[in-house]
């Protein structure tokens, strides 16, 4: 590894010329040098970098990575303390609260409304475009970038799940990721709707309530069930 990054340091253009030498009675009928060249490590796989990525830069790239980092946990922490005064203290859409909620949302256009209690995990992975309103209960999962484009409404209890888990019980135990969702201009999501990770809604779409959205929906789609179908195309 080390020499790895060495290499990676001075360039793949840095030659390396040196030799070693193996004495080994076992392999060799008798003790004979063999010189092996360094040329072909100028040509294995970079290695990754992972190991110097910060949890945070981790889970925003959909990698696994321990929620339980203290930096994370800082941060969820601060995003728990501005809902506590958006959904307790003010409850109601007063000046103080859309300053709150431009706290907690920073990444956000003009005339974002929210109607309390709403609930997400860290808020600045929330990517919102204009006009775009949340009805009471809604909750963002926001370890990866959710990104909301503009004319965008949601009914009471909608779910947007950008956290996933592994499959094997024993990674589960320490480790997540998390996958962005995508929903276009203009869309309506119908109440107590959950939207998955990874999932990507194109514009101009309705999602019917308590729909549970699995798989991509087209724009201009009308979209129900669990899972949910695209069952007609809408006219823009």
């Amino acid at each position: 590894m080390i020499f790895h990054l060495l290499l990676m340091y001075f360039g793949s253009n840095f030659l390396i010329k040196f030799q070693i030498r193996i004495h080994h009675k076992s392999i060799f009928k008798s003790p004979e040098s063999v010189c092996i060249p360094f040329y072909f490590l100028l040509h294995l796989p970079k290695p990754s970098l992972n190991f110097m990525k910060t949890e945070k830069e981790k889970m925003i790239a959909g990698e696994y990575y321990l929620a339980g980092d203290a930096v994370l946990v800082k941060d969820r922490r601060k995003a728990k303390n501005l809902l506590h005064r958006l959904n307790v203290l003010e409850y109601r859409i007063t000046k103080k609260a859309r300053e709150i909620i431009q706290e907690l949302i920073p990444n956000s256009e003009a005339n974002l409304y929210i109607e309390p209690p709403f609930f997400c995990d860290y808020g600045y992975n929330i990517f919102c475009g204009e006009n775009v309103y949340f009805n009471v209960n809604c909750a963002v999962l926001d370890s990866a970038k959710v990104i909301i484009g503009s004319n965008v409404f949601f009914a009471p209890g909608v779910q947007i799940y950008t956290t996933s888990h592994p499959l094997e019980a024993t990674l589960r135990r320490t480790l997540e990721n998390a996958l962005p969702i995508t929903i276009g201009n203009d869309c309506w999501i119908g109440g107590n709707a959950i939207i998955c990770p990874g999932i990507t809604i194109g514009k101009g779409c309705v999602i019917g309530a308590g729909s549970v959205v699995t798989k991509d929906i087209p724009d201009n789609s009308l979209a129900v069930g669990n899972p949910a179908k695209v069952i007609r195309k809408l006219n823009p």
